[in-house]
């Protein structure tokens, strides 16, 4: 029994400390995705279920899921069985979608791949996840993905077995990835499709609670890990994130974040799943004039994005132009938005619903997001309030409960965790405790509503001579200043201190660094003022819109020749 066995049904304790429950009233989802999909086509068969505009492609929920049986028959023709590994590697199309649900319907494991990897971290995933298959598009961007492919296992290329990747026995190309004899093409799969029998063989043995995802997190702590999902972790985690858009069969929803991350493939897929809503892509990847013009054509009602979306399509010459009127809701995710975006969003792109959600890969992904009637503040402030089915607390070093509004770092508990890292079960234990807590590694507060803050990330928080100093707290004041447009505060090693605060800045306005630090000076601590500014045109970025600090920490240390420590 675990210190809050007593205290989840004790309100005083609830208030006073750190830790909150979200509604366990009702029941969860116990069916898999396959099923899901099959109850939602019979329910809406004729309602537009995929939308791929740049592929011509409009297809209602009775043909979408004729078309998941077809593809569903014809991995089974391959031989693949419940719980092979599929690997998809290809940037957003309609092919991405039918492996997604085809694959959750015979109960194979879908590997999902950064389009962005190369040949180490492409080799790194099909090998740590044993795959079978490998499904993959031709290009991404300016990237020939088949000659990545062939730079891992040239074999592949007559259809033999590679000594890299042993377990690698088929490989299907998505349009023009089919140039080498040893391929199977996309679109010839359903050639070899099973029986119907065969096909509902498998429906019969896929279970909830069956592993049915291996997604990769980023790796910038070392090679990536392969968290595990099950249907139920999914499944659950998108009907909850839909329920609080309020999203119906009369809504359409534009997806321009990346299906090979949870953004895509759990809050866009799975949600529409749920409630035959409309998934709409604008493009294989995000283009900001691809999502308004979409948004206006397709009379979208919600938008995904993370705030550098938001920020492109806002700023673009021609957004004056789109009519997005249509637009409700949506999620941004990924970063804090500044209240000036927020207020932009909501009056100009008419998304007065917009709800911010906080998670990670690990957790399906969210467990916290803000309601559809919040009010900017806590929009901007805060992540919102824990999920249904979920608990959450913040701890302290030692492990304790912190009270309301102490940082700490943010644990989280309940259907959504993953299974582990596949196949590692040493690094799957150090982040889920004995008693089933995810430790997140993200600092956070939660204040006297519930709200959850994410005030940065433990290893990010800076140590300056004894101080702890949070970036995010930096960053928020940073961004006050008038000429900043963007800004990220990171530590770096410093002889006298340990460590020295940071800061990249674009700029929309000229500025000086003597003019930031005089106008640092009166407002906060001197320890907090960076002592290291760099201002930039850009920043580096993940796929999914992240900025990457540690690739901003290793630049600054390259420029001033100092050695990485660790200080947390």
């Amino acid at each position: 029994m675990d210190e809050l066995t007593a205290a989840a049904g004790a309100t005083s304790h609830a208030i006073a400390n750190s830790y909150v429950k979200g509604d366990f009233s009702g029941e969860l989802l116990d069916k898999t995705i396959g099923a899901a999909l099959r109850q939602t086509a019979a329910r809406h068969s004729r309602a537009d279920a995929l939308v791929v505009p740049y592929q011509g492609i409009k297809w209602s929920w009775a043909e979408l899921d004729e078309r998941v049986d077809r593809l569903t028959a014809a991995l089974l023709s391959l031989g693949l069985e419940l719980g092979d590994r599929l690997a998809i590697w290809a940037p957003n199309c309609a092919e991405w979608v039918l492996t997604q649900l085809a694959t959750a319907r015979a109960g194979i494991i879908l590997v999902t791949i950064n389009p962005a990897f190369r040949s180490a971290e492409l080799g790194h995933a099909l090998k740590l996840a044993g795959c079978r298959a490998l499904i993959l598009a031709s290009r991404y961007k300016d990237t020939d993905m088949v000659c990545i492919l062939m730079d891992v296992a040239p074999e592949l290329a007559t259809g033999k077995r590679s000594g890299a990747l042993p377990k690698l026995e088929f490989v299907i190309g998505i349009g023009e990835a089919t140039k080498y004899p040893g391929f199977i093409a996309f679109t010839s799969l359903a050639e070899q499709a099973a029986s119907t029998t065969e096909l509902a063989q498998a429906e019969a043995i896929t279970k909830p609670d069956d592993p049915i995802n291996i997604q990769f997190t980023s790796g910038t702590t070392g090679a990536p890990k392969g968290a595990t999902l099950t249907h139920r972790n999914i499944l659950n985690n998108g009907a909850n994130v839909s329920a609080a858009m309020g999203l119906t069969v009369a809504d359409r929803l534009c997806i321009p974040v990346p299906l090979y991350h949870c953004f895509g493939m759990v809050l866009g897929v799975l949600d529409c799943i749920v409630h035959g809503t409309a998934m709409v892509f604008p493009g294989e990847i995000f283009d900001p004039i691809s999502v308004l013009s979409t948004v206006q054509e397709e009379r979208c009602t919600a938008l995904f994005g993370v705030p550098t979306m938001f920020v492109a399509e806002l700023n673009h010459p021609k957004f004056a132009q789109f009519d997005l009127s249509s637009l409700r809701t949506g999620i941004m995710a990924g970063a804090p938005c500044p209240i000036e975006i927020m207020k932009r969003v909501i009056g100009e792109m008419h998304m007065r619903e917009i709800t911010i959600c906080y998670g990670m890969t690990e957790t399906s992904p969210v467990s916290f997001q803000t309601s559809r009637d919040a009010d900017i503040e806590t929009r901007v402030s805060t992540v919102g309030t824990v999920h249904p089915f979920v608990e959450a607390k913040v701890v302290n070093m030692a492990g304790t409960i912190v009270p309301r509004g102490e940082k700490g770092e943010l644990l989280v508990r309940g259907y959504s965790v993953m299974k582990g890292y596949w196949d590692d079960p040493g690094r799957t234990a150090e982040v889920i405790d004995v008693n089933g807590w995810m430790h997140s590694g993200d600092l956070a507060t939660i204040d006297e509503r519930g709200c959850a803050r994410i005030v940065g990330r433990v290893k990010d928080m800076i140590i300056r001579g004894g101080e702890n100093i949070y970036p995010v707290e930096v960053e928020d004041f940073l961004f006050q200043h008038p000429a900043i447009a963007e800004v990220s505060v990171f530590g770096i090693p410093d002889a006298r201190y340990g460590e020295e605060v940071c800061a990249w800045i674009r700029l929309r306005a000229p500025l000086t660094t003597e003019e930031l630090v005089d106008y640092c000076k009166s407002r906060i601590a001197p320890f907090k003022i960076p002592r290291h500014i760099r201002f930039v045109e850009s920043f580096p970025m993940t796929v999914t819109g992240k900025i990457q600090k540690f690739a901003m920490r290793r630049a600054m240390n390259e420029e001033l020749h100092r050695q990485e420590t660790n200080t947390v």
